[in-house]
């Protein structure tokens, strides 16, 4: 199923299409901010920043099943394992969609709650209302995408899974303008845009999955796994989905620390999460398009190429982070220049972007130790992972630099977070390898 000869070779065929995949996505979410942004309605920005991290939870709960699955698929492809890879799959599918189901109940029942929780006041929370309810209704379709865009990268299909993505971004990003100005709809039309496109693209993918693949199933009736399978699936998945999950966390503590100096200083983090991304979601792609690759080695043994690989994968990424570093710090006026005409937001974020940017480099150690430790099922050292960087860690720094140096240390907190969180992956890391 993969070249072992030359690795590196292999890793960058299954790391590129996620990457390029990453990349659009990247485009979806600049175009959506741009579009969002030439309302000029600062209220209606903050509105749809603050649910930020509704979307990155939905994205954490299909990580649970999609990486989780894909952890222990890659493993047991490894091992040629094929009739239990078919079993996983079509449990990781129809567990996800009944997943989301559940969830988009609980959200709108807790509709009331978590808005406010989330930091919407009575000057955005009509804005915020109308993009949480769409993106409630469409929990399920959201969640089902993190299934086979994981999984079928396990059987090679890395460019599919990029494909998949693609088209569906491609549809956000056309039907986006339509909605919120052509028809009028704002918020509300973002949110429907974006959640067509996942329609769009689960289609695609319960498609491929039915006619080309060889070894994952959607099967119902093969809808099981035995006590140890569902273990590695939930504890390797989990581990991902607290990562995701403290990165809402981390996004709803941030703009509760940055609430007190207004609409601007929230729409303008908005703005700079999204470029901040270009980084982050290559970064991501790189790591996570190994994900294959490391357990297909684990799984079959082949401890000596598993070794070359990680050693080339942890320097290629944290070259890759430097050079973002570089570009985003230096060039941060002209690239905000382009998101908003208001110098108070403006200023902001020029400000915000080059403190965010700073831990870029250490980002990269935390995603490929995490990866490695999913990869190979080691759930222990995954999960202190996952609750570390924008985590405890998180939490901590911002409580004590908030105090010290108030906005300059809470815009600062994040990068201190990262090398603290990239200090304890490469222990965790070192001692494994000790061990092993």
């Amino acid at each position: 199923m993969f070249d072992t000869t030359n690795i590196k070779k292999t890793y960058l065929k299954m790391a590129l299409p996620v990457v390029i995949g990453m990349t659009v996505t990247l485009i979806y979410n600049l175009a959506d901010t741009w579009f969002i942004a030439r309302t000029n309605n600062t209220a209606l920005i903050a509105g749809v920043s603050l649910c930020a991290p509704l979307f990155t939870a939905l994205m954490a709960f299909g990580n649970i099943l999609g990486q989780g699955g894909s952890s222990l698929v890659s493993r047991l492809l490894g091992g040629n394992d094929t009739k239990s890879v078919k079993r996983v799959s079509s449990f990781c599918f129809y567990s996800a969609l009944v997943v989301g189901i559940v969830i988009g109940v609980l959200l709108m029942v807790l509709r009331r709650v978590l808005l406010p929780t989330l930091g919407a006041d009575e000057t955005n929370i009509q804005y915020a209302r109308q993009y949480y309810t769409v993106m409630a209704l469409g929990s399920p379709i959201v969640v089902l995408n993190f299934i086979h865009s994981n999984l079928v990268r396990c059987e090679g299909m890395a460019t599919q899974s990029m494909l998949g993505s693609l088209l569906g971004t491609v549809v956000n990003i056309i039907l986006d303008p339509i909605f919120i100005f052509t028809l009028g709809m704002g918020a509300r039309g973002a949110a429907v845009a974006t959640i067509i496109g996942y329609v769009i693209a689960d289609a695609f993918f319960v498609i491929l999955v039915a006619r080309k693949s060889k070894n994952l199933s959607l099967d119902v009736k093969a809808c099981h796994v035995n006590g140890e399978e569902l273990g590695q699936i939930l504890g390797v998945g989990i581990t991902a989905a607290i990562t995701n999950l403290m990165s809402s966390v981390c996004m709803v503590i941030m703009n509760r620390f940055l609430t007190p100096y207004g609409n601007e200083a929230l729409a303008a983090m908005g703005m700079v999460l999204k470029v901040n991304m270009i980084a982050q979601l290559i970064l991501v792609g790189f790591a996570f398009g190994g994900v294959p690759v490391y357990g297909f080695l684990y799984g079959s043994k082949n401890h000596a190429k598993l070794k070359e690989l990680s050693k080339f994968c942890i320097m290629f990424l944290c070259g890759i982070a430097l050079a973002f570093s570089v570009v985003l710090i230096g060039l941060a006026r002209p690239i905000m220049s382009g998101f908003t005409s208001d110098p108070v937001v403006f200023e902001y974020c020029v400000k915000m972007l080059r403190f965010m940017t700073l831990g870029t480099i250490f980002v990269a150690v935390v995603l490929y130790t995490s990866v490695y430790f999913q990869a190979t099922g080691r759930v222990v050292q995954a999960f202190i992972m996952s609750v570390s960087r924008q985590g405890v860690v998180f939490m901590v720094v911002i409580f004590i630099m908030s105090r010290v140096a108030q906005l300059n240390g809470v815009l600062l907190s994040q990068a201190v977070a990262d090398l603290v969180s990239a200090a304890i992956g490469l222990l965790l890391y070192l001692g494994t390898i000790k061990k092993n």
